[in-house]
């Protein structure tokens, strides 16, 4: 897996060519990004804060996002002016097809007098002539398409240079193009499966207009990362890794292995709140499967002892991050003592984590802190005076990617598939506070879960699984005695960027066993339910 030529150290929006999403706060703004990476081109998403003069890089060209605001109000967003004078392709998607025109004439755009959610007619307006450049967005599109719309506003006139190239029965402009700037703005959403020839439209605007190679793959990816990497630890620089057994930080340990070999320790923490037999399965996998050195530091006691009497789950998380930290510095240190007078004589000096970039976006907020969702393990909470730099080989991949870069590196694929697991363990999937009797009960209900789903070879289908323990309890008849026990929930979705998800869809049969299973099988439980909630308005985890 060495890397051939010469050394690149670049991120990747250095190393391929980038579009950039601008996020205004669309629930479906990652789907922009995520559409673009499988048509193999590289973009990034960056909150509509972002100023133009501080950007590392020259994107392809520009995606305005879909968002919840009305342009003209006072406070809403608004994207950089300097934006327009890159002299770059753009394209505005909803309230970024509002903020092109208003940016052009703050009377372009007013209340629609009414709404329009769902799908939508679209009728093309073929330009001819001079002016028949701006059909390039729809290009190979011949017939009218059915769209996905989620718009109150909309524009009161045409903007100055602006041709309409799409409309709806509700939307006069629902497609513009600048008749001599490669400018477009379209009303409908082309990210979302609902929009037939979404993905076509995206790839027009990136490929035709903004002239991307679409060689965004893991086999390029891989090399350079690996070149990236010997390049930021050096000769003889030494990497501490975080793993758990789960698919992210197994790809990225093994990555690292390729680069560095030795010098790279493997440490799991044993935090108290894994899984049934997690550190000695870990064990097993990373030294037998992938010949990978690892440390195992048992620190079940410390993690629980601090996470007495707290319930909040941000505090659970940073309690959790702030542990893991100190407990990583403390074994560098023993690894750099041990290590001393080898070859291998390097200090620690990097720290290993698995974020992905759907870490990375969830926890980025553009309105100020009551907009982040949660703060991930891998990207929040952590302490200001850590003493190991973090390196993120896998910081601008979505799980998906992850997994084709595992089995490019040769990861068995009951590794790859493995559903994911959060930095917090069981703590954020035992609502309220984590003890270790709670944490028994949550990991024997998770164990029969997930056994059953083997056996229903229903594991692949599944996304994510797992059970969680409730805060309250409730009554229930066990052996003709009256008891008062707390409730086990299970969650299983569907999902392929984990930005989205549906829940999924058991039959009756199957929940009724797991059901009786963890009645019978798990002490102190008396009531199983499922969660039916989605992602949106629910997320993936409990906390």
């Amino acid at each position: 897996m060495a890397a051939k030529g010469p050394v690149d150290t670049e991120p990747p929006h250095k190393l391929f060519d980038t579009l950039l999403v601008v996020d205004f706060g669309s629930q479906y703004s990652h789907l922009i990004t995520r559409r673009l990476r499988d048509l193999n081109i590289y973009c990034e998403l960056l909150p509509c804060t972002q100023s133009i003069s501080d950007l590392s890089f020259r994107p392809k060209g520009v995606i305005l996002s879909g968002g919840p605001y009305s342009v003209y109000d006072t406070g809403s967003p608004h994207v950089d002016p300097a934006v327009f004078k890159l002299d770059i392709p753009i394209l505005g998607i909803c309230y970024g097809l509002q903020e092109i025109a208003w940016q052009h004439d703050q009377e372009n755009v007013l209340a629609g007098e009414k709404r329009e959610y769902g799908n939508a007619s679209l009728t093309f307006e073929r330009q001819h002539g001079a002016q028949s450049s701006v059909n390039e967005l729809f290009t190979g599109i011949i017939e009218d398409i059915n769209v996905f719309m989620s718009h109150g506003d909309k524009l009161s006139k045409l903007p100055e240079g602006f041709s309409t190239i799409a409309t709806t029965r509700n939307a006069p402009f629902a497609g513009i193009a600048h008749v001599s700037k490669p400018y477009y703005g379209i009303q409908f959403h082309p990210e979302v499966s609902h929009t037939s020839q979404g993905s076509r439209i995206l790839e027009n605007f990136a490929v035709r207009i903004c002239k991307a190679r679409q060689n965004w793959t893991m086999e390029e990816f891989v090399g350079k990362e690996i070149s990236r990497i010997r390049a930021l630890v050096g000769e003889k620089g030494q990497v501490i890794g975080a793993v758990s057994g789960g698919v992210d930080s197994t790809v990225a340990a093994k990555l690292m292995h390729e680069a560095i070999g030795k010098r790279f320790h493997a440490v799991l923490v044993d935090n108290g709140v894994l899984r049934m037999n997690e550190a000695e399965e870990v064990k097993k996998t990373l030294t037998e499967h992938l010949g990978i050195n690892l440390t195992v530091v048992d620190a079940s006691d410390r993690f629980l002892d601090d996470l007495k009497g707290i319930t909040d789950p941000e505090q659970k998380r940073k309690i959790i991050g702030r542990n893991f930290i100190e407990i990583f510095q403390e074994t560098a240190r023993k690894i750099t003592a041990a290590a001393a007078g080898s070859p291998e004589s390097g200090d620690i000096e990097w720290l290993l984590q698995g974020t992905l970039y759907p870490d990375v976006i969830e926890s980025i907020s553009f309105r100020g802190p009551s907009q982040t969702i949660k703060t991930h393990h891998n990207v929040g909470g952590l302490p200001a005076a850590m003493h190991l730099k973090l390196i993120e080989p896998l910081r601008e991949l979505f799980k998906d990617e992850v997994r084709i870069l595992g089995t490019k590196l040769g990861i068995p694929d009951n590794l790859v598939w493995r559903h994911p697991f959060p930095g917090p363990g069981l703590a954020i999937r035992i609502l309220g506070e984590v003890t270790r009797e709670r944490v028994e009960l949550v990991r024997q209900a998770d164990k029969i879960f997930i056994e059953e789903i083997r056996k229903e070879n229903l594991y692949r289908e599944i996304s994510q699984a797992f059970a969680a323990l409730s805060t309250a309890n409730v009554v229930g008849v066990m052996g003709d005695k009256r008891v008062y026990q707390p409730v086990i929930f299970l969650r299983a979705v569907e999902t392929t960027d984990f930005m989205t998800a549906s829940f999924y869809k058991f039959n009756w049969s199957f929940l009724d066993k797991v059901s009786s299973r963890i009645v019978n099988e798990v002490s102190g439980v008396c009531r199983v339910m499922y969660d039916t909630t989605s992602k949106p308005p629910g997320t993936i985890e409990m906390e």
